[in-house]
């Protein structure tokens, strides 16, 4: 948004207008010139779901590509898996792209970017990619998986390499608590790095992901939109090795919501338990808290 509020982009751009590369990967719905920003931001490109094409279990597997040209070279064995637009399929290929057009256009790495335009600004001082600064590593949270009852520590630290933008971030409660105040608009003006409309405009939906009796899901511009019995909340899931949060703000009550777990379960057959458990307290949220608070008109 940032660089759509500097006329640098514009959601419907083609996507190899940036990364050309991409005219490499094979598309049965048509060329890749129909493939836009805006489809990337809404997982509805087209593109797998992993990073890596193979399930990560053997000890040769590296968590993440850490170079660029890993992912590039799997680019001429990459296909387009259903017509791009026609709906909703999450990619982390996708969101790694749209990281990579913002070190095209501003000549700066990813990580770089951030905390310049958002981080230090929002003045979240204390989240940083990867890596933790040596300040800040006695306060970082390991990360633990149960399988049949055994715990395995993951270890504190973790490499996201060329990945970063779909992952990598870590952040204390904190200055979560700046960022959701931002996203709702009560934070000081100062700290208004993206214009509001235009971040109004990402909190549109794009596509339905899903919608049964009582609640619908959609996706708009990166951000996910939740309605249920006149309650509409903005937010984002997100899971890395054992670690699985979640984020929602309600701009119209002025509240949000954080929740994260260090620790999750694996399960050869059937839902992570821990999974289920984030959306029951998604789910508490919407029915029985979120009404609590009556919107300001």
């Amino acid at each position: 948004a940032l660089l759509v509020d500097e006329g640098k982009l514009d959601w419907d751009d083609p996507v190899i207008d940036y990364i050309p590369e991409l005219r490499s990967v094979h598309n049965p719905y048509g060329t890749m010139n129909e493939i836009t920003i805006r489809h990337l931001l809404t997982h509805s490109a087209g593109f797998r779901g992993p990073t890596w094409p193979w399930g990560g279990d053997k000890d040769w597997h590296p968590f993440e590509p850490t170079r660029w040209s890993q992912l590039m070279a799997m680019i001429p064995y990459t296909e387009i898996l259903f017509k791009p637009g026609s709906q909703y399929s999450y990619s982390n290929p996708g969101i790694i792209f749209l990281g990579r057009i913002i070190e095209i256009l501003t000549g700066d790495d990813y990580e770089v970017y951030i905390d310049k335009n958002i981080l230090k600004p929002l003045h979240m001082y204390r989240t940083y990619f990867d890596i933790s600064p040596y300040h800040l590593l006695p306060y970082r949270s390991n990360n633990y998986y149960i399988h049949k009852g055994d715990i395995t520590a993951n270890g504190l630290d973790f490499d996201t390499g060329i990945t970063v933008s779909n992952g990598g971030l870590n952040a204390p409660l904190t200055d979560m608590v700046k960022y959701l105040a931002f996203l709702i608009g009560v934070s000081d003006s100062e700290n208004q790095v993206i214009k509001r409309s235009s971040l109004e405009e990402m909190w549109i939906p794009q596509l339905v992901i899903d919608e049964n009796d009582s609640l619908k899901q959609s996706i708009g511009l990166s951000f996910f939109i939740l309605e249920q019995n006149g309650i509409r909340v903005i937010g984002h899931t997100g899971s890395q090795k054992g670690f699985m949060s979640f984020f929602y703000i309600d701009p119209a009550r002025e509240i949000g919501v954080i929740c994260v777990f260090n620790t999750s379960d694996i399960e050869e057959t059937g839902r992570s338990k821990t999974r289920e458990l984030s959306e029951n307290v998604r789910d508490l949220m919407l029915e029985e808290v979120w009404p609590l608070y009556v919107p300001d008109n």
